[in-house]
C-alpha cells in the first residue's frame, strides 16, 4: 500500500509526525461508519427481538453476515480515527489528554448503557482507546506484531481460564458483571467484545491511518486485501477444524470464525471485512456522491455514536413496549431494524441542518474538550 507522503511503510522508527496536513476529511469513512452502525443495529435487533427457535434459514444467514463483522468495522474505524487525529496534532500531549477524557467518557456512557443492553460495546471501546494511546508511536511493522501477540495472549488465556465463567447461555446474561472479578473477566477475557483480542481491531485501524487513503491505488489494495483475508480465514477454518477434531473434538473452537469465542481466524476475518468495507466506501464515495441517499448516509455516519445509543434507548425500548422481545421471527427483527434505521437516518439529516455534530458527539466534545 502507499503511505502518506509524510510516512514510510518501511520505517522501523515511529511513523507519527504531528501537525502534518495529511488530507481533508474523508467522507467515505463516514459512509463506512454508517454501514457499520447499520450492521450492528441488524444484529442487536435480532438478539433482542428474534426467537432463536423460529427457523427462517435465509434471513438468519443474512443476519449472520453482520455478526461480529459490523462491530469489528466499527472498532477498526475508531482506531483509524485515532491514528488520523494523532497525525494532525501539533501538541501531542494535549491530544493524549483529550483522548483519555473521551475514553473515560465512553467507558462511563457504556456502563450506563449496559444497564439497558447487556451487549454494549462502548465501555470496551473506551478501554481500548486507553490502550490505543500506547501504540500511537509504533511503526506499522510493530503494530502488526502487536496484533499477533494480542491473539497469542488470547489463546493462552482461554486455556488458563474458564471461558464460560459468568455466562448464562440460555438468555445470554452475565451473572457477576457488577462484581470486581466478574467485570474484569468480562472486560478483558470473555465479554461480548473483550479487550483481548478485540484491541486488535483498534491497532489495525491505527495502522491503516498511516496510508494515503485518498488514493485509488490504496483503496483497491484495501479491497483486495480484505477479500483475501476473509477467504483465507474461512478456508483455514474449514481445513484446521478437521485436523483439530481428529486430535480432540473440544479443540474445534480454536479454528472458529464466529465472534464467541473470538479466536485468531475470527480476528483475521473481521479485519478483512473492515478493510473491504473501508476500501469500498472510500472508492465509491466520489462516484455516488451526487446520489441524494448517499448524503443522508454520510450525515448519519457522522452521528454514528448518537444513532448507536438511539437504537438501544429508542428502538429496542419500543420493542419492549409492544411486547416484541425474544418472541418474533428473524424476519420481523430484521424489518424492525430496517424501519428504525430509515427513521434514524432521516432524523439525523434534519438534526444536521441546525447542528454540526450529533447530540452525543456534541456532549462528548463539550465534556472532554
Amino acid at each position: 500500500m502507499t503511505t502518506h507522503p509524510s510516512q514510510s511503510a518501511h520505517q522501523s522508527t515511529p511513523q507519527i509526525m504531528q501537525g502534518t496536513n495529511i488530507m481533508p476529511r474523508l467522507e467515505g469513512l463516514d459512509l463506512a461508519r454508517y454501514l457499520a452502525f447499520l450492521g450492528m443495529a441488524i444484529v442487536n435487533f435480532n438478539i433482542v427481538v428474534a426467537d432463536p427457535t423460529i427457523e427462517q434459514p435465509l434471513i438468519s444467514a443474512f443476519i449472520a453476515l453482520f455478526e461480529g463483522r459490523a462491530a469489528a468495522t466499527f472498532v477498526t474505524l475508531a482506531g483509524l480515527g485515532l491514528g488520523l487525529t494523532a497525525l494532525r496534532q501539533t501538541n501531542i500531549q494535549a491530544m493524549r489528554l483529550v483522548i483519555v477524557k473521551r475514553a473515560l467518557f465512553l467507558l462511563a456512557l457504556g456502563l450506563l448503557n449496559t444497564l439497558v443492553f447487556d451487549a454494549d460495546i462502548l465501555h470496551y471501546y473506551g478501554v481500548s482507546f486507553l490502550f490505543g494511546l500506547l501504540f500511537l508511536n509504533l511503526s506499522n511493522n510493530r503494530l502488526f506484531i502487536t496484533i499477533a501477540l494480542i491473539n497469542i495472549l488470547s489463546i493462552c488465556l482461554i486455556f488458563v481460564f474458564d471461558y464460560e465463567a459468568g455466562w448464562q447461555w440460555k438468555d445470554y446474561s452475565y451473572t457477576d458483571f457488577w462484581t470486581i472479578n466478574g467485570f474484569i473477566r468480562n472486560l478483558f477475557f470473555n465479554g461480548w467484545h473483550p479487550v483481548i483480542p478485540w484491541l486488535s481491531y483498534l491497532v489495525f485501524g491505527i495502522a491503516l491511518s498511516r496510508y494515503a487513503l485518498d488514493q485509488r491505488r490504496v483503496q483497491h489494495r484495501l479491497i483486495i486485501a480484505g477479500v483475501v483475508a476473509v477467504i483465507v480465514a474461512q478456508g483455514l477454518s474449514l481445513w484446521l477444524k478437521s485436523i483439530l477434531i481428529s486430535i480432540h473434538p473440544e479443540l474445534e473452537f480454536l479454528a472458529s470464525t464466529s465472534p464467541i469465542p473470538p479466536m485468531p481466524l475470527y480476528i483475521l476475518a473481521g479485519m478483512g471485512s473492515a478493510s473491504l468495507v473501508i476500501g469500498l466506501c472510500l472508492l465509491i464515495h466520489k462516484k455516488i456522491a451526487g446520489v441524494m441517499l448517499t448524503q443522508y448516509f454520510i450525515i448519519a455516519g457522522k452521528q454514528s455514536l448518537s444513532l448507536y445509543l438511539g437504537h438501544i434507548f429508542c428502538g429496542l425500548w419500543l420493542m419492549e413496549i409492544f411486547g416484541m422481545l425474544s418472541n418474533q421471527p428473524p424476519l420481523v427483527a430484521l424489518s424492525c431494524a430496517a424501519i428504525y434505521c430509515v427513521f434514524a437516518t432521516y432524523l439525523a439529516s434534519l438534526y444536521a441542518r441546525r447542528f454540526k455534530r450529533g447530540p452525543v458527539e456534541a456532549l462528548m466534545r463539550k465534556v472532554t474538550g
